[in-house]
């Protein structure tokens, strides 16, 4: 496992802190015995807390050419038909992964191909599950366009606790499958928009991978 580049500031600001707090401690409450060992255990409990949001473990991905695989870590929240009001203007199938803060932070693409449209939205920071966090949060949505013509929407949704969603793709870009297409710090939501009659395979409140579970097959 190693650490993801989005986390070497905030990690080295939390060393930072960890250091100075210690010191005051240290030097000005020497004598109070508790109080340093409750301070040292504060401090071990948020360095690795810290460092587990932003770990980036080894995995072997899956992969097909009319796979879907899920973008995040999490657990999926929402199975459904919806209107997709931003690019499609329609009817589509979508599926939302919800990613706590103890998940894996790394957002994968779903499929391979080219990116038809990116834009991203600031916005507010409603708690994931609010289903005004679809179109009033902070949020990118990103179209690729498989090769057979398919298009397949996913947008990243901050949430309370997120506060920076970062993306790492472009229109034109030609993006693979389970490669890094962004980061949201501290989890929060990621929403997939397939067409209607996609099959899907997986169910409400599974535990998904991403980069490994099949979230669909398309037709």
């Amino acid at each position: 496992m190693t650490i993801h580049k989005e986390g070497y500031t905030t990690i080295a600001l939390s060393i930072l802190f960890i250091f100075v707090i210690n010191a005051i401690v240290d030097y000005k409450y020497h004598d109070i015995t508790w109080l340093r060992w409750f301070i040292y255990i504060f401090s071990a409990a948020l360095f690795i807390i810290v460092l587990q949001f932003f770990r980036n473990p080894s995995r072997s991905f899956s992969s097909g050419e009319n796979l879907v695989i899920c973008p995040a870590d999490g657990k999926v929240v929402v199975i459904e038909e919806t209107e997709e009001g931003e690019y499609f203007k329609d009817k589509r199938l979508q599926v939302s992964i919800f990613m706590s803060p103890i998940n894996v932070h790394i957002n994968r693409n779903p499929i391979s191909g080219v990116v038809k449209f990116f834009k991203y939205h600031p916005g507010k920071y409603l708690a994931a599950w609010n289903p005004k966090s679809s179109t009033e949060n902070e949020r990118t949505t990103t179209v690729v366009e498989h090769k057979n013509g398919t298009p397949v929407l996913f947008r990243q949704i901050a949430g309370a606790l997120a506060r920076r969603i970062v993306w790492y793709v472009k229109e034109g870009d030609q993006v693979v499958q389970t490669e890094q297409f962004g980061f949201i710090k501290f989890g929060s939501r990621v929403d997939v928009f397939l067409p209607v009659g996609t099959k899907v395979n997986v169910e409400l409140n599974q535990v998904v991978k991403g980069g490994i579970t099949t979230l669909a097959t398309l037709s």
